[in-house]
């Protein structure tokens, strides 16, 4: 009866999360609201870009941005150099933008971008933050600052794509990331509710993000604290899915491991932090952020795969009646993610790279026994590296 009990329980908390994915995942099928566009305003806008030790991949980044169709006059990049080579400073000194060098003790994304605002004052509308891996086309400025001109646009998220797929590890997370843009950005942008942040990507009013940096203080997980705190103030957050960035995929199993390992520990930092908010979230009627709490709440799509497939194994070696239900669920998880992978990604690449799924989850599980800490400490992610 016990066992009983617990398997029931296990089958609903497993059926919400992949009911949920599969709702999104068809949403973002749906046609778009259309917005009122306002006179097209030529911004001043700036592009930060926060570089620890990337020496690799942000010479690519900066000539992207250099690029633009954008009037030069009306705007600026900022590459923030943390620990980066002498030979990159000199490099990037003798190019059009301002160099802000920072040495902090212990080294994290908002440090860097509170000092970097903190130093060129005010003279901007809209602020733009790129990871220094992540290239954009000539157009990228006129786009967002088109958007940012629409009635009540104060955040926007582009659409982040993969600029490598080289491995079959870096395909699998291509593929995770378009994933992400259709459930939680496209499928979520269609039905009214606000999209999900990436970390890059990302454009705000000035003043907006310059007096909401100073509130954030995370070491992982920038990108949800910055989302979080937007949201419990009914900002919305806008989803460009025809404006691109090109961001770097993850290429070898350790940069994997420590990407997920920081994702997984920002991911039960900010439950904790979130589920007291609940109620004042309901009492408000702030349906986003009820939402972002059941994001926070739910499983990563890897351990979720993981676990429904090997209970469904399990189950079948007792009855097949039992295990019936288990199939069920495993079937109506792989069709929500089917669902939400663009067209052109459904090609014999990806039935390679779902190969290496197993091990995946692997280190995805092995990562829940590593955690302790892991939220006090920047782990950074190599860029540029097989």
């Amino acid at each position: 009866m016990f066992l009983t009990s617990i398997e029931y329980l296990l089958v609903f908390i497993l059926s919400v999360n992949i009911i949920y994915l599969l709702i999104f995942s068809i949403a973002s099928h749906c046609s778009p609201k259309n917005q009122e566009i306002r006179v097209n305003v030529l911004n001043r806008i700036v592009i930060l870009i926060p570089a620890y030790k990337e020496d690799q991949v942000i010479m690519e980044c900066v000539n992207s941005c250099l690029t633009q169709d954008y009037p030069k006059e009306k705007y600026d990049i900022i590459v923030i150099s943390d620990q980066m080579q002498d030979i990159t400073i000199s490099t990037l000194e003798a190019l059009p933008l301002k160099l802000i060098k920072v040495f902090f003790k212990d080294s994290t994304k908002a440090k860097a971008l509170n000092y970097a605002m903190d130093e060129i004052g005010d003279n901007y509308d809209i602020a733009i933050i790129l990871d220094a891996d992540n290239v954009v086309d000539s157009e990228f400025l006129s786009h967002i600052n088109t958007s940012m001109n629409q009635q009540g646009v104060e955040v926007v998220q582009a659409h982040r794509t993969a600029k490598n797929q080289n491995t079959k590890l870096a395909i699998l997370d291509a593929i995770s990331e378009e994933i992400n843009n259709s459930i939680f950005r496209l499928g979520h942008s269609n039905v009214g509710l606000s999209a999900a942040l990436i970390g890059s990507g990302m454009a705000f009013k000035y003043e907006l993000l310059k007096k909401e940096l100073h509130s954030i203080n995370a070491i992982g997980g920038f990108d949800r604290a910055l989302e979080l705190t937007l949201i419990k103030k009914k900002k919305k957050i806008t989803y460009l899915p025809a404006t691109y960035v090109w961001d770097e995929k993850i290429q070898n199993h350790h940069n994997f491991s420590q990407q997920r390992k920081r994702w997984l520990s920002a991911h039960l930092h900010y439950l904790g932090r979130s589920l007291k908010d609940i109620p004042k979230a309901i009492q408000e009627k702030n349906w986003d952020l009820c939402d972002k709490i059941f994001q926070q709440m739910s499983l990563p799509r890897v351990l979720l795969l993981g676990i429904t497939f090997l209970i469904a194994i399990g189950m079948s070696f007792f009855t097949w009646e039992t295990s019936i239900k288990w199939w069920v669920l495993f079937i109506a998880l792989n069709i929500s993610l089917y669902v939400a992978i663009p067209k052109q990604m459904l090609t014999s690449k990806l039935a390679s790279a779902v190969l290496i799924l197993p091990l995946s989850f692997m280190l995805m599980f092995l990562n829940l026994f590593k955690l302790k800490n892991a939220n006090k400490k920047f782990i950074h992610t190599s860029h540029g590296i097989k």
